[in-house]
């Protein structure tokens, strides 16, 4: 007999693997920044959202929100720390302006947080409120994420060119949205599947794209067009 808590727990290892390789994706990002000893153009809005995205969902796999979710914390909480590495570097290399923009940012994210950890723990005295809740949260958060791959996709239509939408990247995020979709489904999970059921959805599209204007994009052009920031595991 099939033991499906033995598949599941196969799957969010493999959804580990995925995730942990789309959040160590801008490292070469970071590593020009360093050697730069200057961000740029890069924008720190995406790490700084992903860094709430991630403490949240650590929130939301603890036993005192939803029990049996441990692989979901374990990518998470490896995911915050990585993020704020990202931000941190950030702060290091961003003029004073930038980091101040940064600075309130986080500190806003952490009054958030820390008023939701307490309503939750506070005035939610059950498991299944308190993934009700968060799990609530975690969703809106996921689909304004969201914005970043749409506004690429838009991109990609209106020039007709791929070149700034890596197939490795889509490949990888439609894959990591399958994974974990089959990951909630193996134990009924809705909060875990919405995200990552759009987000294979937003995957495959983009594969799609991809196969559609791979033919039409003209890879010798070296215009100065910004590059899109690298799109984020939602789990």
């Amino acid at each position: 007999m099939v033991n499906t808590d033995a598949i599941r727990t196969v799957v969010g290892i493999i959804g580990n693997v995925i995730s942990f390789g789309l959040f160590t994706s801008p490292i070469p990002t970071f590593v020009k920044i360093i050697k730069d000893k200057s961000v740029g153009d890069f924008k720190a809005d995406p790490y700084v959202a992903t860094l709430l995205n991630c403490a949240m969902w650590s929130f939301y796999g603890l036993p005192i929100v939803h029990p049996d979710s441990l692989l979901v914390v374990t990518i998470n909480g490896a995911g915050f720390f990585i993020e704020l590495i990202y931000v941190s570097i950030f702060l290091v290399y961003s003029p004073a302006q930038k980091r101040r923009k940064i600075i309130s940012a986080l500190l806003v994210e952490a009054i958030f947080f820390a008023v939701v950890l307490f309503i939750t723990i506070h005035v939610f005295h059950t498991t299944k409120d308190r993934s009700m809740i968060i799990g609530i949260l975690c969703i809106v958060f996921n689909i304004i994420m969201y914005a970043s791959p749409l506004t690429v996709m838009k991109m990609v239509i209106k020039t007709k060119s791929v070149k700034y939408m890596p197939f490795a990247l889509s490949l990888a995020n439609f894959c990591n949205g399958v994974v974990w979709s089959i990951y909630a489904l193996l134990k009924f999970d809705p909060y875990v599947l919405i995200p990552n059921g759009l987000g294979s959805l937003s995957g495959l599209v983009q594969l799609i794209l991809y196969g559609t204007y791979y033919r039409t994009t003209n890879w010798d052009d070296n215009d100065e067009k910004p590059k899109p920031e690298v799109e984020l595991p939602k789990v």
